[in-house]
């Protein structure tokens, strides 16, 4: 499918691989939606988009909150006509032992990475229908693949997402015409760090990223684009993306 014209909605756009995917799908000519809850962010970048010669529409919103998805992709129809593309990516990850028992992160993660896919995903999904045509990617995780100390909630949100991928791929596909991606990537250059309260796992992956070169954003953008120019008949359903160095 060739993107230039095409309608993308990429949520967590506001930085790492949300901001990379909306810049590469904005110079393939794609008119971009930037989702996040951080609007000073948004700006910035649908600025640069925009300097650059692209077409991008900041659209501040929470994944959590069903409402606030339909406002953004209402948003993008109004203005556009359609929506192609949805990048669900919003996502967090904040490391800890189980019995150090923090609920509140635990659920935070359940929100924003399971209950902010579905949302997104019910958002576009009438418009997708109407035209009987789209693509959605669902950013899942090495971690939807293996379980490791310290993301047992987070491994189980990401197995959930990929999941949650297959089936949507099953069902939306041969009746609508909608491709379905999951792309699980490896360890990655991301703000997701940041989000780490238990000290001892910061310094682990501190630790971690001294070891071998990270991905960043733009190799997953470049992976997005990558299944969105495949030709209409094949959906690239899934792919597992990880440095070289990455051998667990």
């Amino acid at each position: 499918m060739s993107i230039r014209g095409k309608v993308a909605l990429v949520t967590g756009a506001s930085s790492g691989i949300g901001a990379a995917t909306a810049r590469k799908l904005a110079t393939e000519g794609a008119i971009v939606g930037l989702a996040a809850r951080r609007k000073d962010r948004l700006d910035a970048l649908a600025t640069e988009i925009t300097g650059a010669g692209g077409k991008a529409v900041a659209l501040p919103t929470d994944v959590t909150d069903l409402t606030s998805c339909k406002a953004a992709a209402d948003a993008l129809i109004t203005q556009f006509g359609r929506i192609d593309v949805l990048v669900n990516n919003a996502g967090l990850m904040p490391l800890s032992n189980i019995d150090s028992l923090k609920v509140d992160e635990w659920q935070r993660m359940v929100d924003v990475n399971v209950s902010g896919v579905l949302n997104a995903t019910a958002a576009v999904l009438p418009q997708m229908i109407a035209q009987h045509s789209g693509h959605i990617f669902n950013m899942s995780s090495i971690a939807g693949r293996k379980v490791f100390t310290g993301l047992a909630v987070y491994c189980a949100t990401k197995a959930a997402v990929a999941a949650f991928s297959d089936g949507l791929r099953m069902e939306i596909g041969p009746k609508h015409n909608i491709r379905v991606t999951c792309i699980q990537p490896g360890a990655l250059k991301s703000e997701l760090y940041e989000q780490i309260t238990d000290a001892t796992y910061r310094r682990q992956m501190d630790d971690l990223a001294a070891s071998m070169t990270y991905l960043d954003g733009e190799d997953i953008a470049d992976t997005i684009l990558f299944a969105l120019n495949a030709p209409s008949r094949m959906d690239v359903a899934e792919l597992f993306v990880l440095p070289t160095e990455q051998g667990w």
